[in-house]
């Protein structure tokens, strides 16, 4: 019974393909967001009138949740994923629309759609349909003329931008920055891009200008300009001042300067688990600035170990592109590497005070959601690649190792292919 048991679970073992490395990472980081989350939520928690164990709970489902994305994608062929590139991003900006219609806002953001009692940010979902329709479109076409780029890229992408600017600039930036650097690496012509770039600022300058004059289209753009006034122009407090008007410019900084606080007040070090006190202070610690409690409560060390997961998991990709025989696998692969990279890097050069905020979170670390589950399918369709490569290069061995093992057997004797035909009775088999 016993050596039946631990049989089973070597097969399961031996069926989780795919790079050790990532899910190594994946793993580490799901422990680390349960722990940090129980820490981080303590304001909250009082806000909302109970306990950092309920938030813990609810955190733990959400990673389980989220882990089993993770596995179906993982499990998913990556000829579906050709299939569905389409009409994922055709869902999305269906999604988007809905979303700009009906949507619900949340901290001044209009991001979130409900269905069925289902709340979730469709913001999320249109940034891996653009990577995966961006992969498939790219593999498919030529692009031999600028007109064929626009229809089949610069069109459908651009309007997922437009749609997601609706309920966030930086959004909708760092999903341009993502296709821009997929469209780099699968080597589309430089004047495409330039000239791309010469249409989207000029769309840019209109919508400015519209927004100036009051035509409001978007209305994020306020909160935008905002945050870039508030980062680039760092107004003094003039002892003069009126009280209120000395928190009226305190409050224009505050977030930033409250992370500021909590990272310059540990050393190497940190102060220990559980032990922040800026989480009682920073708007939203357990998402927005929880990179900031990681570096409060475990110092240089914690900081620099989450940032070495993201860059290790980032050279996992490059590796795997490396390997990967078609267009399609390598371009899902780079996409959504660069997405969950570039996106970690966007929240913790804002933690650290070298970005103006931009409310991304910080994969699979912050508090859970559409953004965790959607990230970890994202992990999970990387790993379906890893995997796909992983069975093809066993069978390959496999096939190798049969052919090497015929190729080197010894030739029968005409006495044992006789003896093969008549038995030894001299009969004929």
């Amino acid at each position: 019974m016993e050596s039946g048991t631990a049989n089973n679970r070597g097969s399961m073992l031996s069926r989780l393909n795919g790079d050790k490395v990532i899910w190594t990472i994946v793993f580490l980081l799901s422990l680390i967001s349960i722990a940090l989350i129980y820490s981080a939520s303590s304001a909250l928690a009082y806000r909302e009138d109970t306990t950092n164990f309920a938030y813990l709970i609810k955190q733990v489902q959400f990673v389980l949740m989220g882990l089993a994305a993770l596995f179906i994608c993982y499990k998913i062929p990556l000829g579906w994923y050709r299939g569905l590139a389409n009409i994922a991003l055709l869902v999305s900006i269906g999604l988007l629309l809905a979303t700009a219609v009906f949507g619900k806002e949340v901290n001044g953001a209009n991001r979130w759609l409900s269905i069925g009692g289902l709340k979730f940010q469709p913001t999320e979902m249109a940034k891996i349909a653009v990577v995966l329709y961006l992969a498939r479109a790219l593999e498919v076409c030529r692009l031999e003329t600028f007109k064929e780029f626009l229809t089949k890229i610069m069109v459908p992408v651009g309007i997922t931008c437009i749609l997601i600017l609706v309920g966030s600039v930086s959004s909708a930036l760092f999903v341009g920055l993502i296709c821009l650097l997929m469209l780099i690496i699968a080597g589309v012509k430089w004047n495409y891009i330039f000239k791309a770039g010469g249409i989207v600022g000029v769309m840019a300058v209109v919508i400015i200008i519209l927004h100036l004059c009051n035509i409001t289209l978007f209305s994020r753009l306020d909160t935008a300009f905002s945050r870039l006034s508030k980062f680039f122009t760092k107004t003094e407090i003039a002892e003069e001042m009126t009280l209120e008007e000395k928190q009226r410019e305190a409050d224009k900084t505050y977030q930033a300067d409250m992370a500021k606080v909590a990272i310059s007040s540990v050393g190497v070090f940190g102060k220990g688990p559980g032990k922040s006190t800026q989480r009682y202070f920073l708007p939203h610690p357990y998402s927005d600035y929880i990179y900031t409690i990681i570096i409060e409560e475990y110092g240089l060390l914690g900081g620099m170990f989450v940032l070495m997961l993201y860059l290790w998991f980032l050279f996992r990709c490059i590796i795997l592109v490396k390997n990967c025989t078609k267009i399609f696998t390598a371009l899902v692969v780079a996409g959504l590497g660069l997405l969950i990279t570039v996106q970690a890097s966007l929240h913790i050069l804002v933690n650290v005070g070298y970005l103006p905020v931009t409310g991304h979170t910080l994969p699979l670390l912050s508090l859970g959601g559409t953004s965790l589950v959607i990230l970890s399918c994202a992990f999970g369709i990387i790993l379906s690649v890893s995997r796909t490569i992983d069975v093809t290069s066993q069978k390959k061995l496999k096939e190798a190792a049969a052919a090497e093992a015929a190729a080197v057997a010894p030739a029968k004797t005409e006495e044992e292919e006789e003896h093969e035909i008549i038995g030894p009775d001299g009969e004929f088999k």
